[in-house]
């Protein structure tokens, strides 16, 4: 998910195509048609590579990352997968770079990359209800939770390289001049029951942000965009892809995207434990963490505002947007009730 200052106007599944194509190359793949397995912010194909094993190629959105920030994300995603967390590893191309510029014609270049292939299939899908029995979803939940932690943990421990460079989803990625995901404010699915709510939540959520511990303890590099899609089972193992967003920020915020999109789950209760409990298996929680999980759902929530305006006509339409405004909406409201 974007910026609202990265977008431009959207190239065509074709264009985008295209450029793939002339990737390929870079890769050493002659022969290979790539095929589209989405496109949202990022293209994202599947192809073959020489030795027949299949990779992720991404075309990567204008504008988003610097090439600094895109080198950061792949060096992260290789050091997880040294430190035993199942991630994509990625793939050099010939040159033994980690990413290309690739264009077509008079368009200007944009990063590419490729990525090993995961064979696991989604924990869901957005907007889909979970088909877990209860004893099902504790196990996955449990697992999760204990993969976010060991991710947290090899984090902790690592010294990043010279010239590392992601955003940070701190204070200023939520609430300052130029959000990460764009300005809540001017979302225009909102009725003016549901601003003036927002707004109230936003001043509880600032008052609250501003004096939240930050510290090594509780804050550092998160994937920041655990969304159901995003969390892999292959067996018993939890892998984890799509890196795009992470950056710094609150270990908590973590979990509460996790969570986000389950609150509607009949068995809710029992996803949210069994994902703190997981944790807590593997990396610490105080008290006031478990506390501040409404705090960054509703920091979710906020983001998901400045995000949706930016994508209609997009990945989603018009009533996509209304849609997953008025759950930002009953997220904040929960916030504010205390929940």
């Amino acid at each position: 998910m974007s910026a609202v200052s990265a977008q431009s106007e959207p190239d065509t599944e074709a264009d985008v195509t295209a450029l793939a194509r002339r990737a390929l190359e870079h890769w050493g793949v002659r022969d290979g048609e790539p095929k589209l397995l989405k496109y949202r912010e990022n293209a994202v194909f599947r192809i073959r590579l020489p030795d027949g094993q299949p990779a992720a190629m991404r075309i990567h959105r204008p504008g988003y990352h610097s090439d600094a920030a895109l080198s950061s994300e792949l060096q992260w995603m290789g050091f997880l997968q040294s430190a035993g967390v199942a991630t994509p590893s990625p793939v050099p191309a010939l040159n033994g770079d980690l990413f290309v510029p690739v264009g077509t014609g008079d368009s200007a270049p944009r990063q590419v990359d490729c990525l090993s292939w995961l064979e696991g299939r989604a924990v869901g899908a957005r907007g889909v209800p979970l088909g877990y029995a209860p004893e099902q979803a504790r196990q996955v939940f449990t697992a999760v939770g204990r993969t976010i932690a060991r991710m947290h943990n090899a984090a902790a421990g690592w010294a990043t390289p010279p010239g590392f460079a992601r955003h940070a989803w701190d204070f200023d990625g939520f609430f300052g001049a130029t959000p990460i995901w764009g300005r809540f404010e001017t979302c225009p699915f909102l009725d003016d029951t549901s601003r003036e709510l927002v707004f109230r939540a936003h001043e509880k959520a600032v008052a609250a942000l501003s004096r939240h511990e930050r510290s090594a303890r509780n804050f550092g590099l998160i994937h920041a965009d655990l969304v159901r899609e995003n969390v892999l089972l292959d067996g018993d193992a939890i892998q984890i892809i799509d890196f795009d967003d992470c950056g710094h920020g609150w270990h908590v915020y973590d979990l509460a995207v996790a969570l986000y999109q389950n609150r509607d789950e009949a068995i809710y209760p029992l996803i949210e434990a069994s994902l703190l409990d997981g944790y807590r298996q593997e990396r610490d929680l105080t008290p006031e963490d478990i506390a501040s999980l409404p705090l960054f759902s509703a920091l979710r929530a906020f983001a998901f505002l400045g995000w949706v305006q930016s994508r209609v006509e997009g990945d989603v339409n018009r009533n996509g947007g209304m849609r997953i405004s008025a759950i930002a909406a009953d997220v904040v409201a929960a916030y504010l009730r205390g929940m």
